[in-house]
């Protein structure tokens, strides 16, 4: 303990001696330490960002969309439009063992009506798991069951915005009738609000849901190319993370039967892999990241180099001091190392203070409401411990040459020098 006591208070005096220049130096090193967990909790802040994004539409899905064909395939000519079915849902449940869940939406636009007000809206048509996965959170009430859409019951899930146009501020209570295309329906849930940055068919809250097989029966599409068990949309959740290409892969072979065309051609479908998107995004991220760690490495190796210079000063002013230890039997090894340890203990006292202020900046932004795509600076322990490692190799590189230098004085060498 004594040793460490005087190893500290030597430090202390060396900054003393050289204030100036002790200040510049703790600030480099402060700065570059505060520079890289910064960086790094901005890269890890916009990567949770996209994926909260991500999750307002749903998490790990797969939406699928009818296309045209490019290539020739089946004696089938290329140009042909792709209209996706209930039976591709089906077949994809039969057969894609790699696909976890999937699902069908049929969209469209309705008339609703309640005792108060009026207004056009687009409806979804779907089945009772697909809240399960898109994120539609009920802020009263329920989703859909499995006997709504078996026996086609004439219930809705209606969005917040659809919720104020209808009823205004007035209370509604579950189980209200309201009137869609001059048919009575029950309001059986309400979603919450949400913050929706992503969609494909417009945002959830200026939306009435109902079950599929009501839609299809009561308020079908009005286009003239529509027809029975024809889908706007199929969603699906890849089993594995690991094997979502192989299980897009299956599903477009599945369709590509079903509607005579190649599975590689990528124009016959339209496909949104929230999945790849994400592993993109996430690339994208890293690669910045990386890049501006390195820019800070190279400002924590400036401070380095600060570090050395201070620490030959130190060398030189302590010459006699060194002789002398070395006189009275002090080895070249203990010199060496009381110097490397003194410029690693003042690296990693500069490195304290540029992490705690890191750590100030992420504490303060929690206080603060940040956007979605924004959540704050998050410094997690593998960001740390890599700042750390790298002052570590930055530290022991700048002080072991003058510890090396103060090392090989002679004794004699030493006493004759000057005070």
């Amino acid at each position: 303990m004594s040793y460490w006591k005087e190893l500290v208070a030597q430090v202390f005096s060396s900054l003393l001696r050289n204030k100036l220049r002790s200040v510049l130096t703790m600030a480099g090193i402060a700065w570059g330490i505060a520079s890289i967990v910064i960086i790094i909790a901005m890269g890890d802040s916009f990567k949770e960002g996209q994926r909260n994004n991500t999750k307002s539409l749903g998490e790990n899905i797969v939406i699928l969309f009818g296309g045209r064909t490019e290539l020739q395939a089946g004696g089938q000519r290329a140009g042909r439009r792709i209209r996706l079915n209930y039976s591709d849902v089906e077949d994809i449940r039969r057969e894609a063992y790699l696909v976890k869940m999937t699902a069908a939406e049929l969209e469209g636009e309705v008339r609703a009506t309640s005792p108060f007000n009026s207004g056009t809206f687009d409806y979804s048509g779907v089945e009772p798991h697909f809240n399960q996965m898109r994120t539609l959170p009920v802020e009263a009430g329920r989703f859909f069951t499995e006997d709504d859409e078996k026996d086609g019951k004439r219930v809705c899930v209606i969005g917040l915005d659809v919720k104020k146009q209808l009823f205004g501020q007035r209370p509604v209570a579950l189980g209200t009738k309201i009137s869609i295309n001059s048919l009575p329906f029950v309001i059986v849930g309400w979603l919450k609000k949400k913050d929706q940055n992503s969609s494909y068919s417009g945002l959830d809250e200026k939306k009435i849901f109902l079950p599929y097989s009501t839609a299809a029966r009561d308020v079908p599409p009005k286009a003239s190319y529509f027809q029975p068990g024809m889908l706007d949309e199929i969603l699906y959740v890849p089993r594995s993370l690991v094997q979502f290409e192989e299980a897009r892969l299956q599903v477009k072979k599945i369709i590509g039967r079903n509607h005579k065309f190649n599975p590689y051609d990528k124009a016959a479908l339209g496909v949104w892999d929230t999945v790849e998107n994400s592993k993109m995004v996430d690339g994208i991220f890293n690669s910045m990241t990386v890049f501006l760690a390195i820019i800070a490495i190279v400002t924590l190796s400036l401070g380095g180099v600060s570090v050395m210079n201070i620490m030959l000063v130190t060398v030189t002013e302590r010459t006699r001091e060194i002789g002398l230890r070395k006189a009275l039997g002090a080895t070249r090894f203990r010199i060496l190392l009381d110097f490397l340890v003194e410029g690693c203990v003042l690296s990693f006292l500069s490195g304290a203070v540029g992490w705690s202020i890191a750590f100030g900046l992420s504490s303060a932004l929690k206080q603060v409401e940040m956007p979605e795509m924004f959540p704050g600076l998050p410094v997690q322990g593998e960001t740390t411990l890599f700042a750390f490692a790298a002052l570590a190799v930055i530290a022991v590189a700048s002080s072991l040459f003058p510890a090396w230098r103060a090392a090989s004085l002679t004794p004699v060498e030493a006493l004759r020098a000057e005070r």
